[in-house]
């Protein structure tokens, strides 16, 4: 009689079996890692844009208003990236300033909106120095 060297049909189910498994354990944790991961990427770029504000305001007395939502609009005359000279990643997020009051009084406002969830980052003018963010209930802390 002659031996066989291969895998029985039970053996190879209990393996895809053990494999599901290990995947769905897995699987939550790899996706609040990604919504972190791009959580924070957000608020680099918020922290780039409040950059790139104070120092128009040092030299204008004035806050510059942008959108970045897609790559054609923030590499247009009024976008973000090309009025600041960034290379924001529109992927992700979309991101708006937004400058109200009469002179002497201007403010701005930047937000950072998730194009998938219900995050928002925002950061007003009076918290660019310390970088005090408030967000909406749908983001990761």
């Amino acid at each position: 009689m002659k031996k066989s060297r291969g895998f029985t049909l039970i053996e190879l189910i209990l393996v895809v079996v053990i494999l599901l498994i290990l995947a769905s354990i897995a699987m939550p944790n790899f996706v609040k890692a990604k919504s972190k991961t791009e959580q924070r990427e957000a608020v680099a770029n918020l922290q780039l844009i409040a950059a790139e504000e104070k120092m128009y305001y040092a030299d204008f007395a004035d806050y510059i208003s942008c959108n970045c939502s897609t790559p054609a609009t923030c590499a247009s005359a009024s976008g973000c990236n090309a009025l600041f000279r960034l290379m924001l990643n529109t992927q992700n997020w979309n991101y708006t300033v937004t400058v109200s009051g009469g002179a002497g009084a201007r403010t701005a406002n930047i937000t950072a909106r998730a194009k998938t969830g219900s995050c928002l980052y925002t950061l007003l003018s009076g918290d660019f120095n310390n970088k005090t963010f408030s967000t909406s209930a749908g983001c990761i802390e």
